[in-house]
Formats: C-alpha cells, sequence, structure tokens
C-alpha cells in the first residue's frame, strides 16, 4: 500500500476518534441542557436558573477534590485580593465580639487610611454611611468597606478607655466619632519582621540576639519575591556585616502562588533543583516541569532555619523541602500538612466566575511525595519532617499565649506583653536559636546542616 495511503488513513482514524470523543462531551452537555430545561419549563415553583447553573457546577467540581472550586462573588474577589496581596479599601482586620456581637477592630494595616486616621484594635464601627452593622454579617461588612480607590466612605467608631478610678469592677467609658475616609489601594504584608517600630517599618534583627535575623513569610503572592528581596537589603544595613544567622518563619502560612515559592527559594540557593510539577497531560500548564535555581544567592554563607507547623502549607512547603533538600537549611517545628497539588485559575467566558482546578502535583527535589491523599496514615510519606533534634509541637496554651505576643508586637505596642525577649516566649523559635550557637564543624559543615534531607519525610507531628 502506498506510503500516503497509510497517511491518510492514520490520520482519517484520528479525526474519528476526535469526532466521538467531542460527541461524547457535546451530548453530556445537551443532557445538562435538557435537564435545565425541563427544571425551568415545568417544576413547580419559578427557579433562578443562573443560581441552579452554579450549584450545579459547584457539586460537579466538589466531586473532585477538596481544593478545586467554582467561585463566583465575593469567593472569587477574595481569592484575588489574596493573590494579588491588595484590594480597595480602608485597611481594617476585622471581627465579630464573641460577648457583644459587635464589629470590632482587630487591627488596622499599618500606612493605610484607617490607620492614619488613628483608629485602633479595639475600637467598634457602629455604622458604614450611615447604616449601622449590628446584625450583619462579617463579610457584608468588609464588602462595604471595600471599594473603588478614591470613593469616600463615612464611619461611625466607638472607642473604650479605662476609666480613671481604682474601682476594678467600674466600666470601661466609650466615645463615638464620625470618621471620613478615602479608599486606597491597600497592600496586604506578606513578608514581615520581628518587630513593628512606630513609624509602621519594621524591625528584622531579632531582639536580644546579636547578628540573628527574623523574616516571617505569611503567604505567597504577586509581590511576595519583591518584598522579601526589600527585607533583605533592609536587615543587611541592620547587621552592619554582622549578620550571623536568619530564621525564616513559615508557620500557618497556607501557601499561595507556586511562582512566589519558586522564586523564595531562588533567593537562598545558587544552584540545584527546586521544585519539579508532574500532571495529568505533558502539555499541560505547571505539569511535567523541573524548576531549578539560576546562580546567584542571597546571604551566601549565612546559616538558615525554616520554622514550620501543622498549618504550613503548599507553597510554604515546597520551601521548607527545597531548603531542605539542598541542605541549605535546617528545618524547626512540627510536621506540615501535607498539601502537594497546584491549582490553576481559569477565567470564565462570562467574566464573573473562575474556576480553581487541580491541575498538577509537585515533588521535593529528593523526588519525595508532599502531597497526604485521603487515607494515608503518619508512617506514609507526606509533608516536611524538621530535622532530627529540632523536632517541637508546644501545647496549646503555649501557642496561644505565643499568638497574643507576636500580635501585640506586630501592632506595634510598647507595653510590657510585646516586649518580652522573643527567645522566653516562643519556644520553637527558641529550639531554632540552637542552631546557631553550635559551631558549623558540630553540625557536619555548614552544608551538611539538615542531616537527612534526601530521606523522605516520615513520623507524625
Amino acid at each position: 500500500m502506498p506510503i500516503r495511503n497509510l497517511v491518510f488513513l492514520a490520520v482519517a482514524a484520528i479525526v474519528c476518534l476526535a469526532s466521538w470523543a467531542a460527541r461524547e462531551r457535546d451530548a453530556r452537555a445537551r443532557r445538562f441542557g435538557e435537564v435545565l430545561g425541563h427544571i425551568d419549563r415545568a417544576y413547580l415553583e419559578p427557579v433562578d436558573g443562573e443560581a441552579l447553573f452554579a450549584t450545579a457546577v459547584e457539586a460537579t467540581v466538589a466531586k473532585l477534590d477538596e481544593h478545586s472550586a467554582f467561585l463566583r462573588g465575593a469567593a472569587r474577589d477574595d481569592l484575588e485580593s489574596l493573590l494579588d496581596q491588595q484590594f480597595g479599601g480602608v485597611g481594617l482586620e476585622l471581627g465579630i465580639d464573641d460577648r457583644t456581637r459587635a464589629v470590632t477592630v482587630l487591627a488596622p494595616l499599618p500606612g493605610s487610611p484607617a490607620w492614619r486616621a488613628g483608629i485602633v484594635a479595639g475600637d467598634v464601627i457602629e455604622a458604614i454611611d450611615g447604616t449601622a452593622t449590628a446584625g450583619l454579617p462579617l463579610r457584608t461588612v468588609i464588602g462595604r468597606l471595600r471599594g473603588r480607590p478614591g470613593e469616600s466612605v463615612r464611619l461611625r467608631v466607638v472607642s473604650r478607655s479605662p476609666t480613671d478610678t481604682l474601682d476594678p469592677g467600674a466600666a470601661p467609658t466609650s466615645s463615638s466619632r464620625e470618621v471620613a475616609l478615602v479608599r486606597e489601594t491597600v497592600k496586604v504584608e506578606s513578608v514581615l519582621g520581628d518587630r513593628r517600630r512606630p513609624d509602621g517599618s519594621w524591625q528584622w534583627m531579632l531582639e536580644d540576639e546579636p547578628g540573628i535575623a527574623l523574616v516571617r513569610i505569611v503567604s505567597f503572592g504577586e509581590h511576595t519575591a519583591a518584598d522579601l528581596d526589600a527585607a533583605i537589603e533592609a536587615l543587611d544595613r541592620e547587621a552592619a556585616g554582622r549578620l550571623r544567622g536568619l530564621v525564616l518563619d513559615l508557620r500557618g502560612n497556607p501557601g499561595g502562588l507556586l511562582g512566589a515559592a519558586v522564586d523564595t527559594c531562588d533567593r537562598f540557593l545558587d544552584e540545584g533543583v527546586i521544585v519539579s510539577t508532574v500532571g495529568r497531560r505533558a502539555g499541560a500548564a505547571e505539569a511535567g516541569v523541573t524548576r531549578r535555581a539560576e546562580p546567584g544567592a542571597a546571604l551566601a554563607g549565612v546559616r538558615l532555619a525554616v520554622l514550620v507547623d501543622g498549618l504550613t502549607a503548599s507553597a510554604a512547603e515546597i520551601v521548607a523541602a527545597c531548603l531542605q533538600d539542598n541542605r541549605r537549611a535546617t528545618v524547626v517545628g512540627s510536621r506540615t500538612y501535607g498539601k502537594g497539588t497546584v491549582q490553576s485559575i481559569v477565567p470564565l467566558s462570562d467574566g464573573r466566575s473562575l474556576l480553581k482546578l487541580t491541575t498538577s502535583e509537585y515533588l521535593r527535589p529528593s523526588r519525595a511525595n508532599i502531597h497526604r491523599r485521603p487515607g494515608d496514615g503518619d508512617d506514609a510519606v507526606w509533608g516536611v519532617t524538621p530535622d532530627a533534634g529540632f523536632e517541637i509541637t508546644p501545647p496549646a496554651a503555649t501557642l496561644e499565649r505565643t499568638r497574643g505576643w507576636r500580635r501585640a508586637r506586630d501592632l506595634g505596642d510598647q507595653g510590657p506583653m510585646a516586649s518580652a525577649v522573643p527567645r522566653s516566649i516562643d519556644p520553637v523559635l527558641a529550639t531554632a536559636l540552637r542552631l546557631f550557637s553550635r559551631p558549623a564543624t558540630e553540625l557536619g559543615g555548614e552544608e551538611e546542616t539538615a542531616g537527612h534531607a534526601h530521606q523522605p519525610a516520615a513520623g507524625g507531628e
């Protein structure tokens, strides 16, 4: 048979298979539309077709895994703000008081309109543009505060202050005031230091620990790598050539953008694999790719400790695993969460909704697994396990005290609680500081601090 005939048959077979697959997909789509049509025409009560469609898609995506989702409205806005690390608003972190159910300020974001207006933690937002906040869901309150930069919003703020009396049972006094604010593009910080200065900037050198710096990364978004660069430049100036060690705190970090995690690892490595991603199709986005470090590393020769816990997840686990496997850092704390899949964000044709779809998973440089699948126990390979001798899981009461102390320092509080020396109140940090008091020879050399870096993660919290 002539070669051209064989080629024709092969092409015809491929076209037939593609047509069959497309027909099957189209048939399912027609059946889905048929069901919605019957409901719309014949169901006993009128239904909102858009809401019904959204519910059907949400149910479909929920069948896939816990990280895939169909997002619209406020959920879409929340995701975009999280990844963009900015939003239009006044810069308030809010909560609902457990006792009074009032909308209460947890913290103003430094430099924001609310911060400049003197709104402080503990203030109550009683009304927004003349509408009372009592009884409103927190999401609704936040939605009313956010908006287009340049737009104005008026708040009625109630501040409480202690009384001058010595009677411990006396109730605090309160005062109400109207505050007019203009919304701005508020940048959400993801790279934090040890303590907030009065001007809102960070003190990067760890208090009472000469030559040791603390950098906390609380999420990975669009600005994280640039903010980390700025932090490294600032602590270089603060240390004035005396920097002996850096503590990179990833505790409680839920992750974020894969690219931001890769860039963060690249800052500390001169060479080596950062992470590998594998997916269903070789041509899929983020699938079948190995990311490697580019030449040139910040803080070369400076010892590095990475703090993790059970809430350290996703992109944060990439950073911890990468620095551990490349023997660049010692990992301290407790075993991480074990979320090792990549979600692609797909804007849909309506312009109002997104599909967050799991498209691949990632492996640490040693090729060990990070993702914890349903049914995986403590003996399975997942997550990132701290280095031998640096495992610590403080009790709940200690963690609560540490969180309170840390929040006070983040707000620039000058009181006795915030002034406590870090080593004395944060046992995980104190454990990491042991690393910097030991000679390099005792650790097997500057490049050997992660003793089991090439072993798969094992053990439990």
